[in-house]
C-alpha cells in the first residue's frame, strides 16, 4: 500500500512537473539568414570560390595552349624533347587537379569558419531565451517529424529580436 500511495505520489508529481514545463522550437536557418554577418559571409566565400575559378581557368587556358602547340609542332620534334614536353603537360594537368582539391579544401574550410562564429552567436541568443524565459527544451523547428504548435512555443521571433534582427 505505501508503495502505491508513494507511485502515485510520484505520479502526480511527474504530471504536475510536466505540465509546468516550457517547450520551445527555433527556426536557426531564417534567424541566420537574416543576418547581416550571414550575407557577408555568403560573399565573401562566393568572392574565394570566383577567384579560386579565375585561377584555375587561366591555368586550364595555358594547359591548352601548350597541348595545341605541342600537337602541331611534335611531328618535327626529337623524342628527347617530345618526352620532356609530354612531361611538362602531365606536370601541369596534376598540378591543375591538386589546385581544384587544395581549392574546395580551403573554400570549405573557410565556409565552416565563418558559418561557425554565426552559428555560435545564434547558439548563445537561444540559450539566452531559453534561461530568460523557462525553457526546459529549445528544438530546431526542422529537425524534428513534428512539433506541436500549441504545446511548444515559436521562439524564432524572441531570438531574432535578441540578435538586433527584424
Amino acid at each position: 500500500m505505501k508503495k502505491f500511495i508513494i507511485c502515485a505520489i510520484c505520479a502526480i508529481c511527474g504530471l504536475t512537473a510536466s505540465a509546468q514545463a516550457k517547450f520551445g522550437h527555433v527556426n536557426t536557418q531564417e534567424i541566420m539568414q537574416a543576418m547581416p554577418e550571414f550575407t557577408k559571409a555568403q560573399s565573401e566565400i562566393k568572392a574565394l570560390q570566383d577567384q579560386y575559378e579565375a585561377d584555375l581557368k587561366s591555368m586550364q587556358d595555358e594547359l591548352q595552349k601548350k597541348g595545341e602547340a605541342f600537337d602541331k609542332e611534335q611531328a618535327t620534334l626529337p623524342d628527347n624533347i617530345k618526352q620532356r614536353r609530354q612531361q611538362e603537360l602531365q606536370d601541369m594537368y596534376t598540378k591543375i587537379q591538386q589546385s581544384y582539391q587544395d581549392n574546395q579544401q580551403a573554400l570549405a574550410k573557410a565556409s565552416q569558419e565563418k558559418m561557425q562564429v554565426i552559428q555560435t552567436k545564434v547558439l548563445d541568443a537561444i540559450k539566452a531565451i531559453g534561461q530568460a524565459g523557462g525553457y526546459v527544451y529549445i528544438m530546431e523547428n526542422n529537425s524534428l517529424p513534428y512539433i506541436s504548435t500549441t504545446l511548444s512555443t515559436d521562439v524564432t521571433a524572441q531570438v531574432k529580436a535578441k540578435l538586433g534582427l527584424k
